[in-house]
């Protein structure tokens, strides 16, 4: 170990750094070098920035491509592991615990929700602490939001490519430590003010769930840089072509994959988790490129290791775990396979709703499987509702406004040349590509925006926000905003008063969904009738109120739905003391057709009358409240949604 300013102690948050002497072999996987600085894996704060030039590389190529080590000292171009005071006063604050049928997730980035935010002080903007601050957490609550969702906060690098481009790794999904939270979110003490930002939102009663990449590390693929892992053990923490072991496998798209099948990795990545768990007391992970947790070689176990540590652990197995149910390798789509009690973003859920409210042809059935809960994927023994993460948007792709404002991606600011970014956007402009003054395209727009919103909330699973979606938030049709630490990226706080019928309207929905638990059900919907109300948990209804047909399934030009939502029997598995009460009975009305749909409503369940709860035209408020009753004709307006509500 090489130790700066001739110290060791905590008490002066001593800096340091490995050097590993041993076989320089590529062939056989071996990289180690001892003029290579490097950072210590379980490193709770690492310190200094990364200077990309020659002396961070452990190789050179000769001759028939034969490599040989690099005997340039790359000390001062790498940074520092420093160690750190674990002691922490967490003021009596303790985790919310908050139901998995009950939680609502609001993905945000650290610094891009705040950079922006004029209640924060400025030289807290963009950082833990600004995340911390009253009038960031009041918003949040006025949502009623009940976990945040934070992109990557482990340590992370820009590439190189970036770098000479001018340009950065805004999203963070490049680590190149599992431990250390990420310095450039802190003003000064990354450790401690990661866990103030935790005590201020649990003490507010929101979660924080954290983003988590464990697929790959920061050292690229076989020719980049060598700073950690590649120099302390090559062989161990990464998958090598069994063909050519100098080469790295590629199942992250980013150049390696960490080896988890190896068992000192799986011990450091579940030493990391139990870290941040305990010491930073995260409430739950979201796993980038969870695919790559269970592969043996390229294949994929859900019985693997990692999937088995996690379950067996008394700390983990009680954590909020969400996987990202793919990665770049053979077979790597595993949507609905992942273990219980895991959750997983459901990607079909996002593109699905978006196909319904574009009015594609032929959506309404896989719609009407989404709204009630994907147990298409999800039915399995052990799981549940919860295990779909229902979402429209996430950082990853459009925003919600841009989902309703472009169809054709718009990357040129990545610098690519409009090449990078998903092609395969599902999304509708409604008629005219990005911004506009044409006050019908707007008025559309908005509604579209709120039958995104509605739907989200409404179905059975899990619903998460991006963060400023609630108030129209714009990449300017980037869908691949990975690399833009900018106005491009940053949350508009500007928007906050000219949307706030938009952001009302988010905190409605939120409202409805806790104060009613048909909304929120813990096992899944069945099409059974209950013996007390002779209904079915769940009916699919066409306008005439009458109950769907083979035939009507089947039709590619419906674009119509009604959903009728019983109260009865509805599972109170997880009820707290103020959730004593069922709620009330449903009737959803869907209409992504582009005119207006006369629907019959049917007879309430339990009252004489549906009352009108919310409905997503612009003149919401010139609909009839004194109430529907059986053969009543509600009409709902082109492309928008109804919610019904039997008080009885």
């Amino acid at each position: 170990m090489e130790v700066f300013n001739n110290k060791i102690g905590w008490l002066n948050r001593q800096a340091y750094g490995y050097r590993v002497h041993g076989k320089y072999a590529p062939r056989q996987g071996h990289r180690f070098n001892m003029h290579k600085l490097l950072l210590d894996p379980y490193a709770r704060d690492i310190c200094g920035a990364l200077t990309w030039s020659p002396q961070i590389f452990g190789y050179c190529r000769g001759e028939h491509d034969e490599w040989r080590p690099d005997t340039h000292d790359s000390a001062g171009c790498v940074p520092l592991s420093r160690v750190v005071d674990p002691a922490f006063d967490w003021q009596g604050t303790v985790p919310p615990q908050t139901p998995w049928n009950r939680t609502v997730i609001y993905e945000l980035h650290v610094k891009g929700f705040t950079a922006r935010h004029p209640g924060v002080p400025e030289p807290l903007r963009g950082t833990y602490l600004g995340l911390a601050e009253p009038c960031v957490i009041e918003h949040l609550l006025a949502l009623g939001v009940t976990a945040v969702e934070l992109l990557p906060c482990q340590a992370f690098l820009p590439e190189g490519r970036l770098v000479n481009q001018g340009l950065s790794n805004y999203w963070g999904y490049n680590p190149i430590s599992f431990f250390a939270p990420h310095p450039g979110y802190a003003v000064q003490d990354p450790v401690r003010e990661f866990q103030e930002m935790v005590r201020a939102l649990h003490r507010a009663g929101i979660e924080v769930i954290l983003d988590v990449v464990f697929n790959h590390t920061a050292e690229g693929g076989e020719t980049g840089p060598t700073l950690s892992f590649r120099g302390i053990d090559n062989a161990s923490y990464y998958l090598l072509d069994p063909a050519d072991r100098r080469r790295n496998l590629n199942f992250s798209g980013c150049g390696n994959s960490l080896d988890i099948s190896n068992p000192d990795v799986l011990r450091m990545v579940m030493d990391s988790l139990r870290y941040w768990a305990c010491d930073m007391r995260i409430d739950g992970f979201r796993f980038d490129l969870a695919t790559t947790l269970g592969r043996r070689a390229a294949a994929f176990d859900v019985r693997g290791g990692f999937f088995s540590a996690v379950h067996q652990d008394a700390v983990l197995s009680r954590r909020k775990m969400i996987a990202e149910p793919w990665d770049v390798g053979p077979d790597g789509y595993r949507l609905g396979q992942f273990p219980p009690p895991w959750s997983e973003w459901n990607d079909r859920y996002r593109e699905t709703v978006r196909r319904l409210w574009r009015g594609d042809a032929g959506a309404v059935p896989e719609f009407a499987e989404r709204v009630a809960g994907s147990s298409d994927h999800f039915r399995h023994p052990g799981r549940h509702p919860w295990a779909s993460i229902n979402y429209v948007a996430c950082h990853d792709g459009f925003t919600l406004s841009d989902v309703v404002s472009y169809e054709h991606k718009h990357n040129e600011a990545n610098l690519e040349a409009n090449r990078d970014g998903s092609h395969h956007s599902v999304s509708w402009n409604c008629g005219e590509e990005g911004a506009t003054r044409d006050p019908e395209i707007v008025r559309l727009r908005n509604r579209q925006r709120r039958n995104l919103l509605a739907t989200v909330l409404l179905s059975q699973g899990v619903p998460m926000l991006l963060a400023g979606d609630e108030m129209g938030r714009t990449q300017q049709g980037n869908n691949n905003a990975y690399c833009q630490d900018n106005g491009i990226s940053w949350v508009d706080w500007g928007l906050a008063h000219s949307e706030t019928d938009l952001t009302g309207f988010v905190a409605r929905l939120i409202r409805i969904r806790r104060d009613n638990p048909v909304f929120r059900r813990t096992a899944f919907l069945e099409g059974i009738a209950h013996p007390e109300s002779r209904l079915k948990d769940v009916t699919w209804l066409r306008e005439d109120g009458q109950e769907m047909t083979e035939d009507d399934w089947r039709d590619p030009h419906r674009r119509t739905l009604g959903v009728l939502l019983d109260r009865t029997g509805v599972d109170l598995l997880y009820r707290r003391e103020d959730d004593l009460e069922l709620g009330n009975s449903f009737l959803l009305l869907f209409n992504a057709a582009s005119e207006p749909i006369e629907f019959s409503v049917p007879q309430p369940i339990s009252s004489e009358i549906w009352e009108v709860v919310l409905d997503t035209r612009e003149d919401a408020a010139t609909v009839p409240t004194d109430g529907y009753r059986r053969g009543h004709v509600y009409s709902l307006y082109p492309t928008s949604l109804a919610l019904l509500c039997d008080n009885g």
